[in-house]
């Protein structure tokens, strides 16, 4: 009897992962998702405030809040991910600086919250660099990156809930298989793949360019995070929640060229000044 219904779960676990296939319309990509548009906005809203206060909590300065909100919003009304999940139904984006002064880390949630740090802010020197990370994180959200990984969380607890099922005479046994069955896929899903990063690379700079920045502060976002690492400073969190391929930078080269084989047009918006005034007047004010 409980080698049955533990089959029966871990049948139902994987018919569900494996039937549950959507074209994303911005990637073309076939993707194994469980939750529609509508609940990643919905989970994505419910977590951003228990996201936030890992982070010491949304930073204080409104200007600051609202130049990062601004930028943000510039990316998404002038590229594709204005159409995302749909034309007539969008992602609600919102933009936010977190407080922390030493985690160097920027994430999205599903569903449209993005968020940057002010150790990483701080560390920037231009819009087009801001532009650089909102757009990456801007891929992570179109791309339902979030909602793959909740997907295969999903998978993993209804295999794990069938093997305590099938191996246990307590009832509670099998209840503690499956809180610990979501504890070990929420860690695991903590962590992008390198695909993923690849993907939402290539549409950061997609989305970018479409917003009219120079692409290069993409490369020079990098190349800050490179530093950082072989400073012999602490490694930056943005390495363990984006794994960073050794040719990342190198495709990042490769788009550029392939998108201006006649060099960047020296017209394209870097914002230097206005990102100087906006950030690090006040950031440097209030440190």
């Amino acid at each position: 009897m409980r080698l049955g219904i533990g089959l029966l779960f871990a049948v139902f676990g994987l018919f569900s992962y494996c039937t549950n296939v959507v074209t994303n319309p911005i990637t073309g990509e076939k993707q194994r998702v469980q939750l529609s548009p509508q609940q990643e906005v919905v989970i994505g809203q419910q977590s951003q405030q228990k996201m936030a206060a890992q982070y010491g909590g949304l930073y204080k300065d409104s200007t600051v809040q609202k130049y990062v909100n601004q930028v943000g919003g510039r990316i998404v009304e002038r590229s594709e991910a204005a159409q995302a999940p749909t034309p007539n139904s969008r992602y609600p984006y919102q933009f936010y600086v977190l407080s922390d002064p030493q985690t160097i880390n920027a994430f999205a949630l599903p569903g449209g919250p993005i968020f940057i740090t002010v150790a990483l802010l701080k560390r920037l020197k231009s819009e087009a660099q801001l532009a650089g990370v909102l757009g990456h994180e801007i891929g992570h959200v179109v791309a339902r990156h979030g909602a793959e990984h909740l997907a295969k969380q999903q998978l993993g607890a209804s295999l794990v809930n069938a093997v305590g099922i099938a191996a246990s005479d307590n009832p509670n046994d099998a209840q503690r298989a499956a809180v610990l069955a979501q504890a070990v896929n929420q860690l695991v899903s903590l962590r992008y793949g390198r695909e993923d990063e690849l993907e939402s690379d290539q549409l950061g700079f997609r989305f970018i360019r479409d917003a009219g920045y120079k692409p290069t502060g993409i490369l020079e976002l990098m190349q800050i995070l490179g530093s950082t690492r072989k400073s012999g400073g602490a490694q930056p969190e943005f390495f363990s929640t984006h794994p960073n391929p050794e040719n990342r930078l190198e495709r990042l080269k490769n788009l550029i060229t392939q998108a201006y084989p006649n060099g960047v047009p020296a017209n394209l918006d870097e914002g230097r000044d206005r990102f100087a005034k906006a950030v690090l007047s006040r950031l440097s004010g209030q440190s």
